[in-house]
C-alpha cells in the first residue's frame, strides 16, 4: 500500500436539539460559543423562533451538550 494513502475520517453527524429559554441574540451567541467549544463540534446553528439548536460533530455527545446548555442557563429538552 502506498505511503500517501490516508484513512478517511468519520463523516460528521448533524443532530438537532430542542432548547427552551432562548429569546434573543445574546442567547444565540452564548449557545453557539459554549457548544462550539466542545471537542469534535464543527458547527452550531441556533434558531430562536423554533427553539432548535443544530449541532454538527464527529460524534455528538448528548450528555456533554446538555451539560453546557444547562450551565449557560437554558434547558435542552431532547432531540428534535
Amino acid at each position: 500500500m502506498p505511503s500517501n494513502v490516508t484513512t478517511p475520517a468519520a463523516s460528521p453527524v448533524t443532530t438537532t436539539y430542542a432548547v427552551s429559554g432562548m429569546s434573543c441574540g445574546h442567547c444565540s451567541a452564548t449557545l453557539t460559543r459554549v457548544i462550539g467549544e466542545l471537542d469534535g463540534v464543527t458547527g452550531v446553528d441556533v434558531e430562536l423562533d423554533t427553539g432548535r439548536v443544530t449541532v454538527t460533530a464527529a460524534e455528538p455527545d448528548d450528555t456533554a451538550i446538555a451539560a453546557v446548555v444547562d450551565e449557560a442557563g437554558y434547558e435542552l429538552t431532547g432531540r428534535a
